[in-house]
């Protein structure tokens, strides 16, 4: 048995699990994590427990601290500046005349990485515009399409009962749809 806490980087984002280390953690702490991107600042929502090895995929990644007030500035000044990027992206796709709806932008935390979230219905050679991102931001940055269930996750609103969307508020991972459902 592993003790692990659950980490939410999004509103209504999936869970991950991290090893608490030593530290003191409950939920409701904001808290820095090292994951693949780099670190991270997300919300704890599951409180400590033990569960098996067999429910975690390896490598479990640690919890490097509780957000200090620095990080919770930090963050909050991430987050301003998506907005400037989101501007910034839009006017370069419509220079650019790609058939893109943009979604969404998220900075790392540590800056490294801005990601930029799309939905498009084929393929598109984006090269130029990441150039371009490239050169007004000087960072790296990625373009990554998603597709229309994971915009209304992001996005949010109300579905046809006038409740709010069940996949922006409490679905973590979408299961498929068939046909014979839909109708």
């Amino acid at each position: 048995m592993i003790t692990v806490v659950g980490v939410r980087f999004k509103k209504a984002g999936k869970i991950y699990y991290f090893d608490p280390n030593e530290n003191d953690i409950n939920v409701g702490d904001d808290v820095i994590v090292e994951t693949a991107r780099g670190l991270e600042f997300g919300k704890v929502v599951i409180d400590r427990r033990e569960i098996s090895e067999d429910n975690i995929v390896p490598p479990l990644k640690k919890v490097i601290r509780i957000a200090t007030e620095e990080d919770r500035i930090k963050n909050d000044d991430n987050k301003s500046r998506e907005k400037g990027a989101f501007d910034i992206c839009l006017k370069k796709i419509a220079e650019h005349n790609l058939p893109m709806k943009l979604i969404d932008v998220e900075y790392t935390f540590d800056n490294s990485k801005i990601i930029f979230y799309f939905v498009a219905d084929g393929r598109i050679d984006f090269r130029e515009l990441v150039k371009d991102l490239a050169s007004i931001f000087r960072t790296r940055i990625e373009l990554r399409q998603i597709g229309v269930r994971d915009e209304s996750k992001m996005i949010g609103g109300l579905g046809p009962c006038g409740r709010p969307m069940c996949c922006a508020s409490y679905l973590g991972e979408f299961e498929p749809v068939s046909i014979k459902m839909a109708k």
